[in-house]
């Protein structure tokens, strides 16, 4: 448990990626606590049962389908938000989708394109649609959700991990931009989570390779993470915090890394 700042009830979070996973589990979160919740994702149907059942009879929520590799879909996101609530205090970049697999086998256009599309370019879209409003009123709060795959590139994550060194690099640009207009920007940075994000990634191994069970996190502990840093501004916040010794091993130790990526899993999958 956490405690919960007080809040004046007014206040508005976008948040895309919305129809399942993290996503899903934060909307709730922040609908929860008195936040007026706008869900943004491409599928429809499951976005809007989600607002029917987060809505009271004042309506605080709204259902906005939208593609966020898609600029006209982004800003109708923002000027619908901005039509129904008249603000936007907090968004949560979440959207996005991973292909795991080796470069030669990525297709450049369905994998590699679309991925940076929506992972990166989206994200930075987003945050340049709401971001002058959050200037104006000199106030507000992004949150980009990115990954353990931001600090440390493995193999298969190629294209993944290329989007997500990238929302750390704009995540950390911004912030230094933005903080003189009251404006934070933050990031989220999890290891592996319990999602539909497996199932959608393509994942073939030969050696089964995985986060363990016993490291894993859900799509909970991510969005109280992000409903923390909503309350509480901070630089960043990873997950979990035994990753701190696997990034500060990747930074110090980055050929003992190499070999051992290389023997424990590069050489099955590849040569055998």
């Amino acid at each position: 448990m956490f405690r919960v700042a007080e809040s004046d009830n007014d206040e508005v979070a976008i948040v895309t990626g919305a129809s399942s996973g993290i996503g899903e589990a934060t909307a709730r979160l922040f609908a929860r606590h008195g936040y007026r919740v706008v869900l943004a994702a491409r599928r429809k149907e499951r976005l809007e049962a989600l607002a029917q059942e987060l809505s009271g009879a004042d309506q605080q929520v709204l259902a906005t389908p939208a593609d966020i590799s898609k600029l006209e879909d982004i800003q109708r996101v923002v000027a619908e938000s901005l039509k129904r609530f008249g603000r936007i205090d907090v968004l949560v970049n979440n959207a996005g989708f991973g292909r795991l697999s080796w470069l030669e086998q990525l297709d450049p256009v369905t994998d590699i394109q679309a991925l940076l599309q929506v992972n990166l370019i989206g994200l930075i879209w987003m945050t340049q649609a709401v971001l002058p409003h959050m200037i104006e009123r000199r106030k507000g709060h992004i949150i980009n959700v990115a990954s353990m795959a931001s600090y440390i590139a493995t193999p298969t994550y190629s294209i993944y991990a290329a989007s997500k060194f990238g929302v750390r690099g704009f995540t950390d640009a911004l912030r230094r931009e933005a903080s003189i207009y009251g404006v934070k920007v933050s990031a989220v940075y999890p290891g592996g989570v319990a999602t539909e994000f497996g199932q959608h990634a393509r994942i073939q191994r030969k050696t089964g390779a995985t986060t363990p069970d016993w490291l894993k996190l859900s799509a909970e502990d991510v969005a109280k993470a992000i409903f923390r840093l909503a309350r509480r501004p901070r630089r960043q916040v990873v997950l979990p915090w035994l990753m701190h010794f696997a990034i500060g091993l990747n930074a110090f130790l980055p050929g003992a890394v190499d070999y051992a990526v290389q023997k424990l899993f590069v050489e099955p999958e590849k040569l055998k």
